[in-house]
């Protein structure tokens, strides 16, 4: 019987762990449980004897693969998996996965609606702005920027998207105007909505070139990882850029200085919030259950990350 440990120091909804629990017992799997727990040797001990690992954002780093002498997939239940040392699990022939997908509703409602609520100062009372009407552009049209998209059109906003990796006529089909070059995405669009993986070569990629280029009421959201946004740049056009704001759904190093010198012109959420929804929670934990399943008994392995 295969041993599957659900590690989560956030714990998943009682919903979700009751909906994953049976996709467990039908496929005749066994569930252990690590919850809430704060010292990271717990999850190296509860590793020692599993099969299959669920995570959400905790670590799983070379300490943890090695103490996993009979895992063979671990499944990060979210898009981003930056918190998986990938090249260790390579190394001892451990499949990682994520769910892409399953958070993306929750993540682009939160850029929507950091957007509105920046626009309205925050609802003190103050008169605000409105989104019809502005340009945005989606940097990366995947499962989140799609969804950006579609809203942001239903709010009449006019919309772009650049994704090298996107086909045009794709993007086009769904109403959403395609910008080849970079650059011109943010010379055109008031708003861009970041939603690029985190990775070497996107690892700072808005720097203050690009960023200088965006028209005149700039706003930059970014929902996926802190460290693609230069802060350097970023500190620069907050002091170059009078009309420049910054919406984040990670709170940058050099938030304080942020928060000193520039109030009203920021948002940040107190922690990670994209995929902070029931909704989001349930279906990512059932996909990563069933992507176990279905790797322990068919091979299968679409959804890997570490080819």
């Amino acid at each position: 019987m295969a041993k599957v440990l659900l590690a989560n120091e956030k714990p998943f909804a009682q919903v979700a762990k009751d909906g994953i629990a049976k996709i467990f017992k039908d496929a005749g799997f066994e569930l252990a449980l690590l919850e809430k727990y704060t010292d990271h040797a717990d999850l190296v001990k509860a590793v020692a004897d599993a099969d299959a690992m669920i995570i959400r954002s905790d670590i799983v780093d070379r300490k943890v693969i090695e103490a996993a002498k009979k895992l063979k997939i671990v499944v990060r239940a979210g898009a981003g998996y930056d918190n998986i040392d990938l090249a260790a699990a390579t190394e001892k022939g451990i499949v990682a996965m994520n769910t892409p997908g399953q958070n993306a509703n929750a993540v682009a409602e939160l850029a929507i609606g950091m957007m509105i609520y920046l626009n309205r100062n925050g609802f003190n009372g103050t008169s605000g702005t409105e989104l019809r009407g502005k340009t945005i552009g989606i940097h990366a049209y995947g499962n989140v920027g799609k969804i950006v998209g579609y809203i942001a059109k239903g709010l009449g906003m006019d919309v772009y998207a650049h994704d090298p990796f996107v086909d045009c006529v794709l993007i086009e089909n769904d109403g959403v105007k395609c910008v080849e070059d970079v650059k011109e995405l943010y010379k055109k669009c008031q708003y861009v909505s970041i939603n690029l993986p985190s990775n070497s070569e996107t690892k700072e990629s808005i720097n203050y070139s690009l960023l200088s280029l965006m028209p005149k009421g700039a706003t930059l959201v970014n929902t996926a990882r802190k460290e693609i946004v230069d802060e350097k740049a970023l500190l620069k056009m907050f002091k170059d850029r009078p009309d420049f704001r910054y919406i984040s759904d990670v709170t940058p190093d050099c938030k304080d200085q942020i928060a000193g010198d520039y109030e009203g012109r920021y948002f940040f959420t107190p922690k990670k919030m994209g995929a902070q929804t029931a909704e989001a929670n349930n279906n990512a934990g059932l996909a990563a259950a069933r992507q176990i399943v279905n790797f322990l008994t068919k091979g299968d392995t679409t959804f890997q990350v570490n080819k």
